[in-house]
C-alpha cells in the first residue's frame, strides 16, 4: 500500500477494504493489516482481485473520492466515482486545451525535454558502468548531440518544428542502440526501428514492452479522470489512444528499453524463444512471453525515488505519478507539466 498526491495506492493483489467509522480498514487473510482515514483521500488504486465493501464505496461517493479497480497486472476494470462534477470539469478542460495549439505545444515540449533526457541518460549509464565494452567517444559523441536538440526544443515554435526535432534525436539515440546489448550479440542486434511486424528480435521485444507500458499508461490516465485518447502531440484517431502515446514519450527509455536490454544482457531471454515466419516477421514465443511478463511484473515493483516528488515509489506506480501531475497542471494547480527525468 502506499498514499502519493492524496491518492491510495493498494497494490497487493489479495487484500479487501472495508469501512469502520471514516477509516479504510485493509485486510489479508482476515487479518488488518493498515488503517488510513478517508478525510485526506480524493482516490483509490486497487489492483486488488477481492475488491472493496458496498459500505465502503457507498463512503466514497458520499464524499467525491474516486476507486479504480484494476487487475493485479494493472489492467483497468472499472471505476466507482462519486459526484461527476470534478471530473467532467478536469475532462472539459483537457478538451478545451487540446483545441489550443500554444497549450499543446507547452505540454508536448515537455514530453519530450523529458524523452530526450532520459534517452541520454540511458546512454550516459551504459558509458559509466560498461566503459570497456561499449564504444565510448561514439556514444559520448551521440550524447552530446541529445543536449544539443534538448536545447533546441525548448525553442521550437510549433508542433511540427517540435517533432522534427524529436524525430532527429531519435535517430541519435537508436543510432547508439546496439552498442548497449553486451550479450549474445550475435542474435540480438539493432540496426534501426521497425515493427508491424518486427524484422528482428530486439525490436520485436521493443514493440512489446511499447505496447505492455501503453496499456499501463492508458490505465493510469483512466484513473485519474482524463480521457487517453484525446492527446495534445499526437492526434487525435478513433481507437488509438492519444494522450498516452503522448505520455509514453517521456517514460520509453526508463520503463521499456531499459527492461529490453536488461532482459537480452542478463540472458533472460535466448534466441529459441522466437519465432521467424516467411514473411521475415520475429514474434515472440508463448513461453517466452509469460517470462517477459513475469519479469516486467517483477520489474514494477522495484523502488525508484521519484525526482519531483522526491519519494521513493515503485516503478509500476511511475505512470499514475506522472498522470497525477498531468491532470493538476490541466486543472492549474501548477504552472508547468514536470516531466519525468530519470536519475
Amino acid at each position: 500500500m502506499r498514499q502519493m498526491l492524496n491518492v491510495l495506492f493498494v497494490t497487493k493483489p489479495e487484500v479487501y477494504m472495508g469501512l469502520q467509522g471514516e477509516t479504510i480498514v485493509v485486510r489479508e487473510d482476515n487479518k488488518t493489516i493498515a488503517r488510513y482515514p478517508l478525510h485526506n483521500l480524493e482516490g483509490i488504486v486497487c489492483f486488488s482481485n477481492l475488491g472493496a465493501s458496498p459500505a465502503l464505496m457507498e463512503k466514497c461517493v458520499q464524499n467525491n473520492i474516486s476507486i479504480c479497480f484494476l487487475t493485479p497486472t494493472g489492467r483497468f476494470r472499472a471505476r466507482v466515482i462519486g459526484e461527476t462534477r470534478g471530473n467532467v470539469l478536469l475532462r472539459k478542460k483537457q478538451y478545451r486545451v487540446s483545441d489550443m495549439e500554444e497549450r499543446c505545444l507547452d505540454i508536448s515540449r515537455n514530453f519530450i525535454i523529458g524523452k530526450i533526457y532520459n534517452e541520454k541518460w540511458q546512454l550516459e549509464r551504459y558509458i559509466r558502468q560498461y566503459s570497456l565494452r561499449v564504444p565510448v567517444e561514439e556514444m559520448k559523441l551521440a550524447s552530446g548531440r541529445l543536449s544539443k536538440y534538448l536545447t533546441e526544443i525548448t525553442e521550437s515554435e510549433n508542433l511540427d518544428q517540435l517533432r522534427g526535432y524529436e524525430g532527429m534525436a531519435q535517430t541519435v539515440y537508436f543510432g547508439s542502440f546496439d552498442p548497449m546489448i553486451l550479450n549474445q550479440k550475435s542474435d540480438f542486434f539493432f540496426h534501426g526501428r521497425n515493427k508491424r511486424p518486427p524484422e528482428d528480435r530486439v525490436n520485436s521485444l521493443l514493440s512489446f514492452a511499447y505496447t505492455l507500458l501503453t496499456n499501463d499508461i492508458a490505465t493510469a490516465l483512466e484513473t485519474v479522470g482524463l480521457d487517453p485518447y484525446v492527446g495534445f502531440m499526437h492526434q487525435d484517431r478513433p481507437g488509438r489512444a492519444s494522450l498516452a502515446s503522448d505520455l509514453i514519450e517521456e517514460l520509453r527509455a526508463p520503463i521499456a528499453d531499459r527492461f529490453v536490454l536488461s532482459l537480452i544482457n542478463r540472458k533472460q531471454l535466448k534466441s529459441n524463444d522466437f519465432e521467424i515466419n516467411e514473411n521475415h516477421s520475429v514474434y515472440i514465443t508463448d513461453s517466452a512471453r509469460r517470462t517477459f511478463i513475469n519479469a516486467w511484473q517483477k520489474n514494477k515493483q522495484e523502488q525508484i525515488t521519484h525526482p519531483y516528488l522526491n519519494e521513493k515509489i515503485p516503478w509500476g506506480l511511475v505512470p499514475y505519478a506522472q498522470a497525477l501531475l498531468l491532470a493538476r497542471y490541466i486543472r492549474g494547480d501548477v504552472d508547468q507539466y514536470p516531466p519525468f527525468f530519470w536519475k
